[in-house]
């Protein structure tokens, strides 16, 4: 079941989305996300792509879309995509398909928040503009840890709401109409930065004026959480 943050009045915070705006607006969006938004990302995707190709192994990217992203990964990498859109993931079949991506083990459609796959199945796990759009991105936090190894990298890029000042209040009037669009304009860093099974190593802005953030978690061990477990106990 989609979870969704609530107020206090056990109604749907203002602004968050469904499953049926998401699949609606990626519809819209698959015949012209990479035209769009393919220059406008490209700062951001090419900086988690970097962290990603050093590390190598085995690589869970979810919200992969249109597949815009698959041709950078290097050719001796194993790379998994998941998405919500059919529409979206027809283009990265596509893709795949065309420019023999054989480091691509394949794409499909699945809720991110239970994804299916194994615990501790990847070496790194990344989600490119995607946490601020999904009904529940503490889930999806969370699962992301899961499937990521002990010591692995869990990597989000993103534009985050501004704290305070001009922007803010903009993003703030935004918020309602941009839904329609799939977007969350004023998303507050703060809700991805709670999972008890990821360590926060590395905060960087990216592109033009800091538009974009990366965040690198590193999944801790069971033998950290078990002594954090006994602190807190204690």
């Amino acid at each position: 079941m989609t979870m969704t943050v609530r107020n206090d009045n056990g109604k749907p915070a203002r602004g968050d989305l469904d499953e049926t705006t998401i699949r609606k607006a990626y519809k819209r969006w698959a015949p012209v996300y990479d035209l769009v938004f393919g220059a406008v990302f490209d700062a951001g995707r090419k900086g988690a792509l970097q962290t990603l190709n050093r590390r190598g192994g085995h690589v869970l990217e979810v919200g992969v879309g249109t597949g815009i992203s698959l041709p950078e990964y290097r050719r001796d990498m194993r790379v998994t995509g998941i998405d919500l859109s059919h529409d979206m993931l027809s283009r990265a079949k596509e893709r795949i398909d065309s420019e023999g991506l054989t480091q691509v083990d394949g794409v499909s459609v699945m809720d991110a928040t239970r994804t299916g796959f194994a615990d501790a199945t990847f070496d790194a796990v990344v989600a490119m503009y995607l946490i601020t759009v999904v009904p529940d991105p503490e889930a999806v936090l969370c699962e992301m840890a899961r499937v990521t190894k002990p010591g692995g990298d869990v990597i989000l890029v993103n534009h985050f709401g501004a704290e305070s000042g001009p922007l803010a209040v903009a993003e703030k009037l935004l918020a309602h109409r941009s839904r329609s669009l799939g977007w969350r304009p004023d998303f507050p860093i703060e809700r991805v930065l709670g999972c008890h099974d990821l360590e926060l190593v590395e905060r960087v802005s990216i592109g033009m004026f800091g538009m974009y953030t990366l965040l690198r978690f590193t999944r801790r061990s069971d033998e950290v959480e078990q002594e954090r477990s006994a602190v807190s106990i204690a």
